[in-house]
C-alpha cells in the first residue's frame, strides 16, 4: 500500500521539487522509517488515516531509538515535505503535520579566545620559516573579518580592496558580501603578497586565490585546522581551537565593544539576525552594563 505513495513521492521530490539524489533518498528514509512504525505497531493505515497523536508517538519512538534532536527534526521534516506531496495530489484532507512540533535543539556555542590568546596564538609564529608570513597573514585575515573557514582559502585578490579597507567575501549560497578589513591584516596580506607569494610557482587556473601552499595551489580547511591545533598547542591554550573559534572571537569581541548586532550580522554574512544573536553569546555582566547605560530605569 504505501509503496504507491513512496514512488509517487519520489517523482515528486525528483520532477517538482527538482532534488539531488541524496536529497531525495534522504525523504524517502524518513517515510521508510515511518511505515517501520507503523508495521511495528501494527497499525499500517493510509497517510490520509494518521492522525497528529499517531505522529508524535512515532516521533518518541525515533527518540527512544536514540537518534540525535538534529535527526529527530530532520525526520519531522520530512514528514511535513511528504503531507505537502500527499495534499498536492489530495491524497489527504487535511495535513497532521502542521501542529507537529520538532525537539529543541541545544546549541553548543563554541569556546570563545580573549584578544590576548588571540595575540599568543599568532605569536607562535615561526617568520624564519618560508610559509611564516603566509600563516601570520592568515590568521591576522581570520580574526580581522570574521570570516568562515571556507571563505578565507577561496578568498581571491581581486576581491581584495585594501586601499579602502575591505575585501569581498563569497559567502553561503554565493552570497557576497564587503567585509572591513583591519590594518594589521592588510600589512600581512601585502608583504605575503608582494615579498613571499612572488616566489611560488602557481599551478595553471589558481592565479587569482590569495594563499597557496608549498605547491602553487589553494590551501585546503584542513590545512588551517592543523595549523591552528599546532600553534595554540605551542601557546599552551587547552580550549577546543578551530578556524571557527576565530570567528566567534571576533564577534563576540565586537558585540561586547558594543558594536551593533545588525552591523555584526552584516559583516558575518548571517541570513538571519536570529543566528547572530544565538552566536554572539554575550555575559550577564555585560548585558547588566549595558542596562546601566542605556535604560533610563537602571540610570
Amino acid at each position: 500500500m504505501w509503496e504507491s505513495y513512496k514512488k509517487g513521492f519520489k517523482a515528486w521530490l525528483q520532477l517538482e521539487k527538482s532534488l539531488a539524489d541524496n536529497s531525495v533518498e534522504a525523504y524517502l528514509r524518513d517515510i521508510e522509517k515511518l511505515t517501520d512504525y507503523l508495521q511495528a505497531s501494527k497499525n499500517l493505515v493510509t497517510p490520509a488515516e494518521l492522525k497528529l497523536k499517531d505522529l508524535e508517538k512515532f516521533v518518541q519512538w525515533v527518540a527512544e531509538l536514540g537518534m540525535t534532536v538534529a535527526s529527530q527534526s530532520r525526520i519531522i521534516s520530512g514528514l511535513r515535505s511528504f503531507y505537502s506531496y500527499c495534499l498536492m495530489e489530495q491524497l489527504v484532507a487535511v495535513n497532521p503535520t502542521t501542529l507537529l512540533e520538532a525537539p529543541k535543539q541545544k546549541r553548543h556555542l563554541p569556546d570563545t579566545l580573549s584578544f590576548e590568546e588571540i595575540e599568543s596564538i599568532i605569536a607562535e609564529i615561526d617568520l624564519s620559516k618560508a610559509e611564516g608570513g603566509r600563516n601570520k597573514a592568515i590568521l591576522e585575515t581570520l580574526y580581522s573579518c570574521g570570516l568562515r573557514v571556507s571563505e578565507l582559502v577561496n578568498l581571491r585578490i581581486s576581491c581584495l580592496y585594501l586601499e579602502i579597507g575591505f575585501v569581498r567575501v563569497i559567502g553561503k549560497g554565493d552570497k557576497e558580501r564587503l567585509v572591513p578589513i583591519g590594518s594589521d591584516a592588510i600589512k600581512y596580506i601585502n608583504i605575503y603578497k608582494n615579498q613571499l607569494r612572488v616566489h611560488t610557482k602557481i599551478k595553471p587556473g589558481q592565479e587569482d586565490f590569495l594563499f597557496l601552499n608549498r605547491r602553487g595551489s589553494k590551501l585546503s580547511r584542513v590545512m588551517i585546522f592543523i595549523l591552528l591545533k599546532e600553534l595554540a598547542k605551542k601557546a599552551g591554550i587547552e580550549k577546543s581551537i578551530s578556524p571557527h573559534t576565530f570567528r566567534h572571537s571576533f564577534a563576540t569581541h565586537l558585540v561586547e565593544g558594543g558594536a551593533d548586532l545588525r552591523a555584526v550580522q552584516e559583516m558575518l554574512g548571517h541570513e538571519s539576525i536570529t543566528t547572530t544573536e544565538i552566536y554572539t553569546h554575550l555575559d550577564r555582566e555585560f548585558l547588566r552594563n549595558t542596562l546601566h547605560q542605556f535604560h533610563p530605569a537602571f540610570k
